[in-house]
């Protein structure tokens, strides 16, 4: 009988597309030693009671409980880490403001490794404990810190992909608060890439460096070049924001005569491992680039209520084959909990389809066939995650990272309400996503290792 390192019973829950979600009752998850799941067992293969009998009683076995279940973990794809010592301020005003009057004074503040050192180990254990395994980060323009970042994911055993930002445009930056200059900015840049690839040799869970022009606004023409050659040079990922609000889709049209996605791509800066958060403005054209080259977006609900001037038709997108992700986007988003970002994806969705005018007729109120499910919705937090990072993760299947939370629904100070013993396990499934809360997350695995419970 093959040796397994670790091997987990009990019922699972994963995306078998972005429609359907596949349930896989009493399975057995065998995870070899670089915590990879090498095989799912099912209760009617002839394997299932061998594996059971052989493994059952060691330490390397483990049986959920009654009324626990597993999910994938939660790839959130944009986190402004520094940004967490701000979040749930401040939502009240435009997006121009918001970064010039809170956003890049909190951010300069990261010159300070002691204060870097204290919000960043909050973060990505705040973010673990909401279950999210695998998170694409912005840190700030200070390379030290933002190693910093990549340091604590390596340590707390989260899979990070971390970048230093790079804003060097002195019209749209302050003078406390960014890179001195066009080849120091690079130069920065391409150091921080080595010491991260340096890093990542060292740990199970991978963390990776992301090229991250902040947005088109901060960073002049010389940059954006510079950032898209140094990414094909060492093969980084790439994180921007795209199209977010009237203001930003505005000022990029009027600064280079076309939409952000053509600009990006000018600079060779939309390629297989891009990710672009918001994306709210793209039009056709930029959506079919998007597929063309690769290039992924983050979805970020939450944030898009209070500074995006829309809802983004993601339904749209997702049919014209666009990878899409969820991005909790703290702090523009309050919340670190993708379980929130899900829901409020769905609500989204559902205001697009059918408007918000009520003086307009019911015909011209709103945009037919947006509504995406919770189905759907759980397939951005998790496999549309990982394809959107060309990772195998975000889905409990074989030859993927055994990522995982698993869910208690019958814990005594957050119960769900769950009251007949043969509820339909997809229903299950649906009151998982809109009710569960934080101290419902048990225990988070990445890559094979317990990195939190509760």
């Amino acid at each position: 009988m093959k040796k397994y390192a670790r091997i987990f019973q009990g019922t699972a829950f994963t995306s078998k597309s972005p429609k359907e979600v596949a349930v896989l009752k009493d399975h057995l998850f065998c995870i070899n030693e670089n915590g990879i799941i090498e095989s799912v067992v099912g209760p009617e293969e002839a394997d299932y009671q061998p594996l059971v009998e052989a493994y059952r009683g060691g330490g390397n076995f483990q049986r959920l409980a009654e009324g626990q279940y597993i999910l994938p973990g939660f790839v959130d794809l944009h986190v402004h880490a520094p940004q967490w010592a701000q979040s749930g301020t401040a939502l009240d005003i435009p997006l121009y403001d918001w970064l010039n009057t809170y956003t890049f004074p909190v951010e300069s503040k990261f010159s300070d490794l002691d204060f870097a050192q204290k919000v960043y180990r909050d973060v990505v254990s705040t973010l673990l404990a909401n279950g999210t395994t695998t998170a694409l980060y912005f840190a700030t323009v200070h390379k030290q810190a933002s190693y910093l970042l990549a340091q604590i994911c390596a340590e707390s055993g989260q899979r990070g992909l971390v970048g230093k930002v790079v804003m060097d445009n002195p019209e749209q930056t302050p003078d406390y608060y960014r890179d001195s200059d066009t080849p120091t900015a690079l130069e920065d840049t391409e150091e921080f890439i080595l010491a991260v690839k340096e890093l990542s040799n060292t740990t199970k869970q991978g963390v990776y460096p992301v090229v991250t022009p902040r947005f088109i606004p901060s960073c002049t023409d010389e940059t954006l070049k510079g950032l898209g050659e140094l990414a094909a040079k060492h093969d980084t990922y790439i994180q921007s924001h795209c199209s977010e609000s009237d203001w930003a889709h505005g000022y990029v049209q009027e600064r280079f005569g076309k939409n952000d996605a053509f600009a990006l791509h000018d600079f060779g800066l939309l390629r297989e491992k891009s990710v672009m958060a918001h994306c709210n403005f793209l039009n056709e054209q930029d959506a079919a680039l998007f597929a063309e080259t690769g290039t992924a977006i983050a979805h970020c609900p939450i944030s898009n209520a209070y500074f995006a001037n829309s809802v983004i038709p993601i339904a749209r997108f997702l049919e014209k084959r666009v990878e899409i992700g969820l991005g909790s986007d703290i702090s523009g988003g309050f919340s670190p909990n993708l379980f929130d970002n899900v829901r409020q994806a769905v609500m989204s969705s559902r205001m697009l389809e059918d408007g918000v005018n009520p003086d307009l007729p019911p015909a011209d109120r709103g945009v037919p066939n947006s509504r995406i499910t919770v189905n759907e919705a759980f397939y951005l937090a998790t496999a549309g995650g990982g394809d959107s990072l060309s990772l195998p993760i975000g889905r409990l299947e074989k030859n993927h990272a055994w990522d995982v939370q698993i869910i208690d629904t019958v814990l005594s100070t957050a119960k769900l309400p769950l009251y007949d013993d043969h509820e339909d396990l997809l229903d299950v499934f649906q009151k998982m996503m809109y009710l569960v809360r934080p101290e419902n997350i048990r225990e988070v695995w990445v890559q094979g290792e317990k990195v939190h419970s509760r």
